[in-house]
């Protein structure tokens, strides 16, 4: 019998110190350079680390024009540590319809010679879960901890 969750997880052990992988996360031009995967496009609008600050990324595939990907309302920041969002808040707390309701909770752990990063996606109900990982939750969230690890590897 399959339990049902409205959680999905991931982590990767990373060749890099924590501050590396928050250097990643906290400059927009490292973040356009991970946080969709390749061969599509990112572009940071927003990344105002700070509870109730926004953060807003567009993606582009091929030569079309960029399109919404994620907006959302940071909730928790905890330098080189913890970094939280959510998608149903936007910049200063405003309520919003996304379409896909989730906080992402990501965790940054030093272990050994690098960093456990490990990303949690809380769903308002199992059947979101389910339609997220459908969407390739670990396919493309795998593919993005790929390209962080390659670009934080270069960093160090």
């Amino acid at each position: 019998m399959k339990v049902e969750t409205s959680e999905l997880t991931i982590d990767r052990f990373i060749k890099a110190p924590p501050s590396v992988i928050w250097k990643a996360w906290s400059m927009p031009e490292h973040l356009a350079r991970w946080w969709i995967p390749a061969p599509m496009e990112c572009k940071v609008v927003k990344l105002d680390l700070r509870p109730g600050g926004g953060f807003e990324t567009l993606m582009r595939e091929g030569d079309g024009d960029f399109q919404p990907h994620v907006e959302g309302c940071f909730v928790e920041v905890v330098p080189e540590t913890r970094l939280a969002f959510t998608t149903v808040l936007k910049e200063g707390w405003q309520p919003t319809e996304p379409w896909l309701a989730l906080t992402a909770i990501m965790t940054f752990e030093a272990e050994g010679a690098g960093t456990r990063y490990s990303a949690r996606a809380l769903h308002r109900t199992p059947e979101d879960s389910r339609k997220h990982e459908e969407m390739g939750f670990q396919e493309g969230w795998g593919a993005t901890l790929d390209q962080l690890a390659a670009l934080v590897e270069r960093l160090t």
